[in-house]
């Protein structure tokens, strides 16, 4: 009594394609969007900060992840500098715990670095 009968709708030949690039659209536009103002912003940020920690050497003045400041005085290997917090305070710092480099610290000659 209070049900009304349902109708099938008339299936449209050529529609359904069309339909279906339209409903895959908006979704493609927002990968895009999100592309280009997250990730690829992204990308570019973590190749800085690689560059910056593959450039750290000897007399930089370094902040750690930690907020400790402090000069670095011997780059031990790939992975591990030693820096100077105190005087006559040396730790040794993971490079990927460097949170930024302060101040660059003037080449070291080919003279002094081979009497070290």
């Amino acid at each position: 009594m209070f049900v009304t009968p349902a109708y099938a709708q008339a299936a449209g030949g050529s529609a359904g394609g069309a339909d279906i690039i339209m409903s895959i659209l908006p979704f493609l536009l927002i990968f895009v969007v999100m592309y280009f103002l997250i990730i690829r912003p992204q990308r570019t940020q973590m190749k800085k900060r690689e560059e910056m920690l593959k450039a750290v050497r000897r007399n930089d003045t370094v902040v750690t992840g930690g907020g400790i400041i402090g000069k670095v005085t011997k780059v031990v290997d790939d992975t591990e500098v030693e820096v100077e917090i105190a005087q006559n305070v040396k730790i040794r710092v993971i490079r990927s715990m460097i949170a930024d480099v302060r101040v660059k610290g003037e080449p070291v000659a080919a003279n002094d670095a081979a009497k070290k």
